[in-house]
């Protein structure tokens, strides 16, 4: 196989350099040695294929070059002519690393990399990136693919390391001076400027077939100069920045191990024989080492120089998050100090950025979070979370802007506050946190509150605040556990009021998300700042929301019962009517989910007579919300046809309208008493009747963007279409309605799969 080629500048600049030092003009040179000008100047530019050997000796003799000169120009002349077989390379000084034996998983990888060795060939010489965070592998990676293909590249594989994470990183320059020797070319004939060794190295690679490891690079600028251009040798990069501004670069990922790779590698490490006695143990080391090649291997290493230690010892150190970087040490081998190098290159900015992140609550985190915490403008908390994620320090989200730590990052970033951070500082920044962020959750909640009809106003930032119900809903369930965190943190800071107002303005958000479990906290966390102000009214109202939560979210109707108990004894000592009647509604909600079916109804009964006496549009939707649970209930025992009376009733209700209250408020409420009665007609096996009140309160939920009332709706849609003989409607339904329930947590979506699965077979 032929693999010459045009030499692409290396050649012309060593013969440039040649005569510029004899001090000869072209047109001098070309006299002596019996060229034409043309030739020369297309010689010096690279323009011609490698020339011949009697051109090369003519212009050594013109230039009276010595025995070393002439044989560094023969020598890269060569390079560039025409070859029917690869030459042998001069053994180089640059010898890749050892490969490691137990070298584990990577198959995908390993493939992309080895497509790139098998590719037809082609004008440019691919370069392949493996970037990602520290403890990655990067470096094992590149290391076990040059082994593993170096027999695609006969001409020689070398390998740089760049010292991307030093202080003073390898100088292009002098890379290339070591890469040009380890070719074999002769010290007298590297050229001195960078630009001139870039050449003779390109024109090297273009004719040959070499591999190139440059390991650990710092940016993109060290790494231009030392890329081949043209040919078939295959540069391959490893770095811990992104080098996002490297053009036309093949990006290999490299993801986390998943739990069984983990294993794997513990296993070649220690041997299976202990890996079996302790298969479990095996799986809780490799999740406490958050699947991180290095973290795994480093707990690897530890037992294999402790034969007879068990697995399960070594999980109950790193089961302690406040000591499990120090267990995470064998020799020289430390995951600390593979976060601290990366650590210690940050700008004071990032690095602050990235340890107060550490104290966001929840899985991830936004740039507003980010900001708040680490006291800086949002614009450069957002350029500081782009480059640590660049960076492999953070990850970012695929879709929304938001990031995460890795386990053992986080762990890291957590042990610089308590070194880097005055204690004072932190609590400011907490407290700064939690005061916006409750701020912002109360706006962004009263996007949903149906009582009144106006923007939400008072948020810290109005330039980025949610303005309508589907952003606000967006933020308020990507901040979730921040705005929780921020209440349990004003509770403890002695913030009451603030906590009271915040739940209050979540109460008609919490109603079109009942499958969080949160909201039991969120009222109690109320209840305690009620309590802790004096206030009986306030807990009144928040018993109630939490006796709501605990019969809704968290289906604990003992402690239901318990709070609507407590409610009715602080609205009775307040003198709040609407509150002892929706105390008495929620507590005959606990009752009947307890079977106690009797007492559910005669406390209904007594809640709509107290709703009944208030005159107030409060009561009014009060007394409405009790005569639908109380139909229920009735048509659930037997006395649908008294279920329907009472639907009826709560349809004339709702078509009358309120005073006072939004049209979009009585119509949810009208949807509600539509499902009702579609309920009642279904009971009654009046199931072509059932159909239209059924359509329409999903039609009406669907609008109003409430799935956890929309899907319920839809199951006894395709209940009814079913027993219409409309199976493939019903199947849609059906399917739908399941799939949510289940997204949602519903207790019904069990309920849903078995009419789903009653159906007929549609291949049938």
């Amino acid at each position: 196989m032929s693999v010459g080629g045009s030499a692409p500048g290396g050649f012309g600049e060593l013969l440039r350099s040649l005569r510029l030092r004899a001090g000869h003009t072209q047109e001098r040179l070309a006299h002596a040695a019996g060229v034409s000008v043309r030739t020369l100047v297309d010689l010096e530019r690279g323009r011609t294929r490698g020339p011949q050997r009697r051109t090369v000796q003519a212009l050594a003799r013109a230039l009276a070059l010595d025995t070393a000169d002439r044989g560094d120009l023969e020598r890269v002349a060569a390079f560039g002519r025409p070859r029917s077989r690869p030459a042998a390379v001069p053994s180089g000084t640059l010898p890749l690393p050892r490969d490691l034996s137990d070298f584990t998983a990577r198959t995908q990888a390993l493939a992309r990399l080895r497509a790139l060795a098998e590719r037809p060939e082609g004008e440019s010489a691919p370069v392949a990136v493996v970037a990602g965070q520290p403890g990655l592998g990067k470096t094992a990676f590149a290391v076990h693919a040059a082994h593993s293909l170096a027999p695609h590249y006969p001409d020689g594989q070398f390998a740089v390391d760049l010292l991307g994470m030093d202080e003073r990183p390898a100088d292009p320059r002098e890379v290339l001076a070591r890469l040009l020797r380890a070719l074999g070319v002769t010290e007298r004939a590297v050229p001195h400027d960078t630009q001139d060794r870039t050449g003779l190295l390109r024109s090297i690679t273009a004719v040959r077939r070499l591999l190139l490891l440059l390991d650990n690079a710092a940016d993109e600028d060290q790494l231009r100069p030392l890329l081949p251009s043209r040919g078939n040798s295959l540069t391959v990069v490893t770095s811990r920045h992104a080098l996002a501004g490297l053009e036309c670069a093949h990006r290999i990922d490299l993801a986390l191990l998943h739990r069984e790779e983990s294993v794997e590698l513990i296993t070649r490490i220690i041997g299976a024989q202990r890996v079996s006695q302790e298969a479990q143990a095996a799986r809780d080391l490799a999740d406490l080492c958050g699947h991180l090649p290095l973290a795994v291997r480093i707990a690897g290493q530890r037992l294999a120089i402790r034969p007879q230690e068990r697995l399960a010892k070594l999980v109950a150190q790193l089961t302690r998050e406040e000591s499990r970087l120090d267990a995470l040490r064998a020799g020289s081998l430390e995951m600390r100090a593979a976060f601290a190098l990366s650590y210690r290159r940050l700008t004071p900015t990032a690095r602050t950025v990235l340890r107060r992140a550490a104290l966001a609550a929840g899985p991830d985190f936004s740039p507003e979070t980010a900001a708040l915490l680490a006291g800086t403008t949002l614009r450069r908390a957002r350029l500081c979370a782009q480059d640590l994620a660049d960076r492999g320090l953070l990850q970012a989200h695929p879709e929304t802007e938001r990031y995460r730590f890795h386990d053992l990052l986080k762990l890291f970033a957590t042990e610089q506050l308590a070194s880097d951070d005055d204690p004072a500082a932190l609590a400011g920044a907490r407290d700064r946190t939690a005061r916006w962020m409750l701020t912002r959750a109360t706006a962004a909640a009263l996007h949903f509150d149906a009582e009144h009809h106006r923007a939400p106003d008072g948020d810290p930032d109005p330039v980025t605040a949610p303005t309508g119900r589907e952003p606000a809903r967006a933020w308020l369930e990507a901040e979730r556990a921040q705005w929780l965190w921020a209440l349990q943190h004003a509770q403890a800071a002695g913030w009451h009021r603030e906590v009271i107002d915040t739940a209050e303005a979540m109460h008609w958000f919490s109603d079109r998300t009942q499958h969080w479990e949160q909201w039991a906290e969120v009222f109690r966390l109320a209840v305690a700042a009620a309590r802790a102000l004096g206030s009986r009214a306030d807990e009144a109202v928040h018993l109630n929301y939490l006796a709501w939560a605990y019969n809704v979210c968290t289906y604990d109707h003992h402690a239901a019962l318990e709070a609507a108990d407590a409610a009715f004894t602080a609205a009775g000592e307040s003198g709040d009517r609407l509150q002892m009647g929706w105390a008495l509604g929620y507590g005959a909600g606990a009752l009947k989910r307890l079977g106690r079916t009797g007492e559910a109804i005669a406390w209904l009964r007594d809640s709509a007579a107290c709703h009944r006496d208030n005159t107030t549009p409060q009561g009014r939707l009060a007394e409405l919300t009790t005569l639908n649970t109380l139909g229920i209930v009735l048509r659930e025992t037997g006395h649908a046809d008294q279920a329907l009376a009472i639907h009826r009733s709560s349809e004339a209700i709702c078509r009358a309208g309120i005073p006072g209250q939004s049209p979009d408020l009585i119509a949810v409420y009208h949807a509600a008493t539509l499902h009702h009665l579609g309920g009642d007609l279904a009971v009654l096996a009046r199931w072509s009747e059932a159909e239209a009140p059924l359509r329409r309160a999903l039609t009406a939920f669907e609008a109003a963007d409430m799935p956890a009332w929309s899907e319920p709706a839809r199951l006894d849609l395709g209940i009814a279409l079913h027993h219409l003989g409309r199976d493939e409607e019903a199947r849609t339904a059906l399917a739908t309605a399941h799939r949510t329930l289940t997204e949602l947590n519903h207790p019904r979506h069990p309920e849903a799969a078995a009419h789903l699965g009653g159906l007929p077979d549609a291949t049938a």
